[in-house]
């Protein structure tokens, strides 16, 4: 056998050492790229899945968002129409509305005595009698409850009835009848809601004795207004 060189032995020992550090060396590196480039795959993957959450959250159709923005609309403010003729506030105290009834008697007396100067015949004289009857009947009857409470009530007919009447007297014959006989329809309208509105109010005794005596009477006055109105006076 040949005898191989001790020096050439060991540098062949060195040189497969080498080799062998080398390939653990290049797995080492291998394996280790490959987990970086696991982990870098399974970041990428969480980060896409958390901004489609973020993207889903931020919708235009999330429902949170759309009750929020319901919630601070404001609804359109309510359209009150302007009273008609025949409404009316209830007064604030007693003397307030004793004054306001004796006003109204007046107004329908002294409308219907202008009546029958101006020579109204048939339903509107009537009427016009009925009127003068009644209304001095209610305002004897307010005038003593007034009394017993220190009320001095008027004793004509308030301003807006004084120019209602002088508008009227420059009419004559059918114009004046229908005017007359709708003056009555608004003006027992208006009565009748002051009472029943102040019913509800008045902790007086006599009041609400004199409030429930008259009421239907000035029910029936305002029938009877309508149905003469309505008729082809």
């Amino acid at each position: 056998m040949k005898r191989i060189p001790l020096s050439l032995l060991c540098a062949s020992l060195l040189t497969l050492g080498a080799c062998s550090s080398n390939d653990s060396t290049t797995t080492t590196d291998t394996n280790t790229n490959s987990e970086e480039a696991g982990g870098n795959a399974g970041d990428n993957y969480m980060n896409a899945a958390t901004n489609g959450d973020t993207a889903s959250t931020s919708m235009p159709g999330d429902t949170t968002q759309a009750g929020s923005a319901a919630a601070n609309r404001t609804a359109p403010a309510d359209m009150n129409g302007s009273p008609g003729p025949g409404d009316t506030a209830p007064h604030s105290t007693d003397p307030e509305f004793m004054m306001s009834a004796a006003h109204s008697d007046q107004n329908e007396i002294q409308l219907s005595k202008l009546a029958l100067e101006k020579g109204v015949t048939g339903a509107a004289k009537d009427h016009a009698n009925m009127m003068i009857k009644d209304h001095t009947k209610s305002t004897a009857d307010l005038k003593a409850i007034a009394t017993k409470k220190k009320v001095t009530l008027p004793t004509d007919m308030d301003a807006e009835h004084k120019a209602i009447a002088a508008t009227m007297q420059k009419l004559s014959g059918k114009d004046f009848e229908t005017k007359f006989m709708d003056q009555m329809v608004i003006d027992h309208q208006k009565t009748l809601n002051t009472l029943k509105a102040h019913q509800t109010m008045t902790k007086d005794a006599d009041l609400q004795g004199f409030i429930t005596k008259v009421t239907p009477v000035v029910q029936s006055h305002l029938d009877m207004s309508k149905q003469h109105s309505d008729m082809k006076m």
